[in-house]
């Protein structure tokens, strides 16, 4: 092959790649809309559980965020959509405390019997406690669901458990909604997070 086919092959290959590339940047651009259209807005529907999406605790204590997605799950629980509440998420490096259990003892704090929580405390990551959670429903007969997490999250984690059957709904903790950059940012990254385990890569 002499240069100048070499050089018509390089740009062919070039060319390839760049459209490869816009179409991926697309698709990422299409999924973060949807991320954010249901990132705005709950769809709630009577449910055989509802299932709470863990974060940090410090010391038995929710943190903020997590304290926000209880209470989330504490009057959608008293709306009557749903009689049990699924709290998930592991040790997250605290050797006392996993995020599901003092999801647990805020819930029962106020009032939820114990017969009505669940837990699944090893997940250490979105795709570890979904999966969790979804074996646990399916061993307890349990099809369909009522996700609450953050609005950036409910896509991403609506997905995953459909994927395994389930009818699941999102709801959306309360928050102050933000356009700027690190909003935009958070789409973009779930977006990502989301194509990589369409494809076998979780994170």
């Amino acid at each position: 092959m002499n240069r100048r086919s070499q050089r018509r092959w390089l740009a062919a290959g070039g060319l390839v790649l760049l459209l490869a590339a816009v179409a991926v940047a697309w698709r990422i651009a299409a999924i973060a809309g949807e991320i954010r259209a249901q990132s705005m807005e709950g769809v709630e529907r009577p449910s055989d559980v509802i299932v709470v999406l863990g974060a940090a605790e410090y010391r038995g204590r929710p943190s903020p965020v997590l304290e926000a997605r209880l209470n989330h799950a504490l009057f959608l629980y008293h709306q009557g959509l749903a009689p049990r509440i699924l709290t998930t998420g592991g040790a997250g490096g605290d050797p006392t405390f996993t995020e599901a259990e003092v999801g647990r003892a805020y819930l029962s704090r106020r009032g939820i019997p114990s017969e009505a929580i669940i837990s699944e405390t090893q997940g250490s990551s979105t795709v570890e406690s979904t999966v969790a959670a979804a074996e646990i429903m399916q061993r307890l007969d349990l099809k369909s669901c009522i996700v609450v997490s953050d609005g950036y999250h409910i896509y991403r984690v609506k997905k995953m458990l459909e994927s395994r059957g389930i009818d699941v709904y999102g709801s959306p903790r309360p928050s102050e909604v933000r356009e700027d950059w690190r909003q935009q940012w958070l789409y973009v990254r779930q977006a990502i997070a989301y194509g990589l385990w369409r494809i076998g890569i979780p994170l």
